[in-house]
C-alpha cells in the first residue's frame, strides 16, 4: 500500500492531501482503518481547543456519602473536593485539595474515615486513569497535571457563574413551592 505523506506528518499542501485521500480510497478497507489512525494522530490536544465540561458531582464517588445513621454526613466535603478535581491543575494543587478533604471529613467527627478517604483519592484520583472522577475530569482526558492558563481560568469562572445562577434559580423555585404549600 502506498500512501503519500507519512503517518507522522500531515500533508502540507492541498495537492498532497488530495493524493493521500485518493490513495486511501483506492486501498479499500485498510484505508478506513488508516484514515481513522491518521485522524487520531493529527488531532493532538495542542491542536484541538479543550473545552471544559459543566461541573457534575456524584458525591463521594465509590465511597459512602456518610454513615448509616447520617447518610450525607460528609457529602459536602466530597462535593467541594469534586469541584477542585473537575477543574484540575498542578500536582501540588491536587495534594492540597486531597488534604483539605481529609480535614473536612475529620471535622465532622470521622478522622479514621478521613484517613481512608485520603488514601482512596490519592490512589484512585490520578489524572491518568480514564475515570469520571480523575483529577481534571472537566477537561478532555490526558490533560495531566498542568496549571490552568488565564483563558482556562476564565472558562472555569464562567462555568461556575452559570452553576451559581442555576443553583439560585432552583433555590427560588423551592422557596415559591414551600410558600404555596404553607398557604
Amino acid at each position: 500500500m502506498s500512501i503519500r505523506g507519512s503517518l507522522f506528518h500531515a500533508p502540507t499542501d492541498r495537492h498532497a492531501a488530495t493524493c493521500m485521500a485518493e490513495d486511501l480510497a483506492i486501498n479499500g478497507g485498510v484505508a478506513r482503518v488508516t484514515t481513522l489512525l491518521l485522524a487520531l494522530l493529527f488531532t493532538s490536544p495542542a491542536v484541538v481547543a479543550a473545552e471544559l465540561k459543566p461541573f457534575v458531582s456524584d458525591g463521594c464517588s465509590s465511597f459512602p456519602d456518610g454513615t448509616i445513621s447520617h447518610q450525607s454526613l460528609w457529602v459536602s466535603c466530597c462535593i467541594r473536593h469534586d469541584l477542585s478535581y473537575w477543574k484540575g491543575g498542578t500536582y501540588e494543587e491536587r495534594l492540597k485539595v486531597d488534604r483539605a478533604l481529609e480535614q473536612c471529613v475529620a471535622k465532622v467527627g470521622k478522622p479514621k474515615v478521613a484517613k481512608l478517604m485520603l488514601a482512596g483519592v490519592r490512589v484512585g484520583g490520578s489524572p491518568y486513569f480514564p475515570t469520571n472522577y480523575r483529577w481534571g475530569y472537566g477537561w478532555p482526558y490526558l490533560r495531566g497535571y498542568k496549571a490552568l492558563s488565564e483563558p482556562e481560568k476564565g472558562e472555569v469562572s464562567s462555568k461556575l457563574e452559570m452553576l451559581g445562577v442555576m443553583i439560585k434559580s432552583i433555590s427560588q423555585e423551592l422557596e415559591v413551592s414551600r410558600s404555596s404549600e404553607e398557604k
